[in-house]
């Protein structure tokens, strides 16, 4: 008797390009999840605020975080789901109505009503990401989250509508492609970072998941079970590092070790005679300084930071909706003190955040770091999960008919299985 056939590994993969490396994340698909089989982290210098500056250097970057996440999982990528974020991304509210057919709410009325939404006058230079629905009316009545199956004659919709800038992301769909990978979906990166960090109840009850990368803080805020708001703030960790070269005297690269090694944002979590050796430029002999001077000048920086945060979320007048508070997320959160210090800034509930929803390498992911990569993963499941293909603009610079071919095989050799 032979053996029944084995059905293939179901694998998907997520990039996170930052300002100052370039993390991919490959999982194998679970029925009840996602388990994390590789990962690749590798720092570059091609990005500033989510702007390519470098194509060649980022797309060096992207092959080697590839090949690292292909060694520990054993199999090769040929697509990935990207993370957007930086400068250029924008948001909106819209609305749209429809009559409902056949008096009772249905898919299609539900797509056409978000169509109607999004059927908006946007720059030819812009291209949107996504179309987050925050509530749904019928003839009036307000709050419905899914409407699908009442009742009624008038079907209306608010939207949020999150946008790129077009070369933006055609420079860094580049830097894709000449790593010899294609691209699943494009999904903004704080949102992922929100699917791994957060839990239904924190999205229901309000929140804010805010991630603290090298270059910028990306916001993300739900109220109801629904995206909100969205927003950058141009500082990140690189901020950090450069009042530390700064302020103590030395060079960016030891700058940068001194606050991973030693860094607090809480002086008086530092014993006064703690003390450390600091590099010097030009030659010069090092110095041993006291630690809290170090702790001193990453204080002024994040407790800016923190007062840039509030005052954005004090603008759109959403801290005192927050009813479990803030989520901090990135690699610049893991500073001690950070969250603390957020404690005395934010009258609400704060916390770290970090992966929680899936498996295989937890101990690996398991960090803040990896929240936006895990994220993607997720949120590629999901939309594989959904009965028609996620709708990806192809835009110049893919080779399409190449891409539609090997789309096609692919959904023949898996109907087979």
């Amino acid at each position: 008797m032979s053996k029944p056939k084995s059905k293939p590994l179901q694998i998907i993969a997520g990039l996170d390009i930052g300002t100052t490396k370039v993390t991919c994340v490959i999982g194998q698909v679970q029925p009840e999840g996602v388990d994390v089989i590789g990962l690749g982290c590798v720092p570059h210098v091609g990005m500033k605020q989510g702007i390519v500056t470098h194509i060649d250097a980022v797309a060096e970057s992207i092959k080697k975080a590839k090949e690292e996440a292909e060694l520990m999982a054993g199999v090769s990528i040929n697509e990935v789901w990207l993370g957007v974020s930086g400068s250029h991304i924008q948001s909106f509210d819209s609305s749209g109505v429809v009559a409902i057919r056949n008096k009772e709410v249905r898919k299609e009325d539900i797509q056409r009503v978000v169509e109607t939404a999004k059927a908006i006058v946007i720059p030819s230079d812009r291209q949107v990401l996504h179309v987050l629905p925050k509530d749904f009316k019928i003839d009036g009545q307000e709050g419905i989250l899914d409407p699908t199956g009442m009742s009624g004659v008038r079907l209306e919709t608010s939207v949020h509508i999150i946008t790129g800038s077009h070369a933006a992301i055609q420079n860094t769909i580049k830097c894709i492609e000449h790593a010899g990978l294609m691209i699943s979906g494009l999904v903004l990166q704080q949102l992922a970072s929100a699917i791994a960090v957060l839990n239904t109840d924190e999205k229901n009850l309000g929140v804010s998941v805010v991630d603290l990368g090298g270059g910028t803080c990306d916001i993300i805020t739900y109220l109801q079970g629904s995206v909100v708001h969205t927003a950058m703030i141009p500082v990140g960790g690189q901020n950090f590092t450069q009042d530390v070269a700064t302020g103590l005297k030395t060079t960016q690269n030891h700058a940068e070790e001194l606050k991973k090694k030693y860094g607090c944002a809480l002086p008086e979590m530092i014993a006064q005679e703690e003390s450390i050796e600091v590099e010097s430029v030009g030659g010069r002999k090092s110095r041993t300084l006291k630690l809290r001077d170090l702790s001193e000048i990453l204080e002024a920086r994040a407790e800016e930071t923190l007062k840039l945060i509030a005052e954005e979320l004090n603008r759109k007048n959403l801290i005192k909706k927050l009813g479990t508070g803030i989520v901090f997320t990135g690699a610049a959160s893991l500073m001690p003190g950070f969250v603390e210090m957020a404690d005395f800034i934010f009258d609400v509930p704060v916390r770290r955040g970090q992966p929680e929803k899936v498996g295989g390498l937890t101990d690996v992911v398991r960090s803040a770091t990896y929240s936006a990569g895990v994220g993607l993963l997720l949120y590629g499941r999901s939309e594989k999960n959904e009965s028609h293909s996620p709708k990806l603009e192809i835009k110049e610079g893919w080779n399409l008919r190449w891409y539609q071919w090997n789309r096609k095989i692919r959904d023949l050799l898996t109907e087979k299985d």
